[in-house]
């Protein structure tokens, strides 16, 4: 899945997939790590550095189909409140 695009429901390119965390208890993947675009990090209105992209945590329970891309439920309005991924 690692590079696949995402797409948000009014076919905004949010960026792509960078990883996925998993809940060890039940083996099922819970969010998905997004790499965003720079146009989606400045519609979002997160700052990134220069050097590095920005990457979000994206719950599963948003995806509404998986393909050749991943299409999401929602549309670019609605992912304001995305969380920066922390890495432990």
């Amino acid at each position: 899945m690692n590079g696949m695009k995402v797409i948000t429901a009014d076919a905004y390119t949010l960026g792509e997939i960078d990883g996925a965390h998993v809940n060890i208890n039940n083996w099922k993947i819970t969010n998905l790590d997004i790499k965003l675009t720079r146009e989606a990090s400045k519609e979002l209105g997160l700052k990134k550095s220069r050097l590095m992209s920005l990457t979000v945590c994206l719950p599963v329970n948003v995806i509404k189909h998986i393909g050749d891309v991943i299409t999401l439920k929602q549309s670019i309005e609605e992912f304001k409140n995305l969380e920066e991924c922390k890495i432990d």
